[in-house]
């Protein structure tokens, strides 16, 4: 028998270490995951590094130095704190999708593992498979390996791996997080390419006026100034070299009042009032609180039929729902389906309560609850209202533009307009003096 030391996550996701004793390293591996841990190290102690056994037999770890441990130990499915940060939807997205193609084609899963290991460029997703194969190798499932990376595999993510596992339809399932995360994309880019001319509008219209403020009205100012001898000014010339005076004489405190209003709101929108206030706010914005409802719909419908789709309970996949929806209106309705299905009741009920889902949807859940293909109904909802996102993104795009386009004229007009009339009353007094 070997001592082994090992470094292993338990349920939450909490790192802890220790030492068993086994004949080989499967052996060591197995008595861990029987412990309820999932083993991210393990590497053989060497006889001369026991000094304290009875210390390591209460699970302390020796000095890795003096233990030999970085010398044994053999990373399984550990990635460094640089790398645990997200990829790009696209990399994970394109692995999903080949990954279930090599399964679906009758490759075994370490097999397309390794395949897609030698064409990865992502050096973040390439440290994950690298980790999950060889957590695989020794023994431990796909899902399980998936939740040494949360960063990257999400609860829905492992989830619906873990149901296709013990569905052995593994294939299947991976296929449709592929689509699943392909439409999601789709629509988030969507809403960002309907944002970026309205941004550049908005973004323009601050400069110009910023840039006429603070360069160009002060210089027309002092023009006035020489030419009329000190005379009154037409109320809205006085009001726009008030306001560029303000400007230059303010511009540092200006800009710090933004600042700290961005940081407050940030402060609020951390508290958990203040983030239920604002995700309300999100959905009774005039304009984008339709989109933002319509999207919140379809995440939502879309999430749970892939869900059950799959295989996963409806408990389960209302949580894991519940934890994915992003927006807390949205959340408190779904603990509260979440509780009536526990009760054995219907899900219809709170659904229409929370006043997010509209009447049409909340009957086509009940009429899948009642014939039992509310999976498939989930499903259609979803690719209903990724049209009616579609819609609202062509809506909210025809409203945004034009109006911010109204503004930037109006705001330069008046500017104009303001510099404009002095120039008369000049141009006048030039006139009958020459005469």
């Amino acid at each position: 028998m070997a001592t082994f030391q090992y470094i292993a996550k338990d349920s939450a996701g909490n790192e802890t270490r220790g030492t068993v004793e086994a004949g080989d390293r499967n052996s060591a591996i197995a008595a861990v995951r029987a412990k309820g841990l999932l083993p991210t190290a393990l590497g053989e102690v060497k006889s001369s590094s026991l000094a304290k056994p009875q210390k390591a037999a209460k699970g302390n770890v020796p000095d890795k130095k003096k233990s030999g441990l970085n010398r044994d130990i053999k990373i399984n499915i550990k990635l460094p704190n640089w790398l645990q940060g997200k990829i790009k939807t696209k990399v994970l997205t394109q692995f999903t999708r080949q990954l279930a193609t090599l399964v679906n084609a009758g490759l075994p899963l370490m097999r397309g593992l390794e395949v897609l290991k030698r064409q990865m460029k992502d050096q973040r997703m390439l440290e994950a498979l690298t980790g999950i194969s060889d957590n695989i190798a020794a023994g431990g499932t796909f899902s399980e390996s998936l939740t040494a990376y949360p960063k990257i595999f999400d609860h829905l993510y492992v989830n619906m791996v873990k149901a296709g596992e013990a569905g052995g339809v593994l294939e299947v399932v991976l296929g449709r997080l592929a689509e699943f995360a392909e439409k999601s994309e789709k629509i988030k880019n969507k809403v960002k390419g309907a944002m970026i001319y309205p941004c550049v509008v908005l973004f323009a219209a601050i400069g110009i006026t910023a840039f006429l403020l603070v360069a160009v009205i002060p210089k027309f100012q002092q023009v006035f100034q020489d030419m009329l001898g000190g005379a009154a000014l037409p109320p809205i010339t006085q009001f726009v070299i008030d306001a560029s005076g303000f400007v230059q004489n303010n511009g540092l405190q200006i800009l710090i009042g933004v600042v700290a209003v961005i940081v407050i709101l940030k402060v609020i929108g951390r508290t958990e009032k203040g983030a239920y206030f604002f995700d309300v706010l999100k959905l009774k914005m005039p304009v984008t609180g339709t989109l933002t409802q319509r999207s919140a719909v379809s995440k939502f419908t879309r999430t749970l039929g892939t869900l059950l789709s799959s295989g996963v309970p409806i408990l389960q996949s209302l949580t894991i729902t519940r934890d994915t929806t992003g927006n807390r209106v949205l959340t408190s309705a779904i603990q509260n389906v979440h509780d009536s299905v526990k009760e054995g009741e219907s899900m219809t009920q709170p659904l229409s309560q929370c006043k997010v889902f509209p009447p049409m949807v909340v009957s086509m859940v009940e009429v899948g609850e009642e014939t039992g293909a509310l999976a498939d109904m989930l499903t259609r909802i979803a690719n209903t209202y990724d049209d009616e996102v579609d819609n609202a993104v062509a809506g909210m795009t025809a409203a945004i533009e034009p109006a911010l386009i109204i503004v930037l004229a109006v705001v330069v007009g008046t500017i104009v307009i303001a510099m404009f009339l002095p120039m008369v009353k000049i141009i006048g007094s030039v006139s009958g003096a020459g005469a």
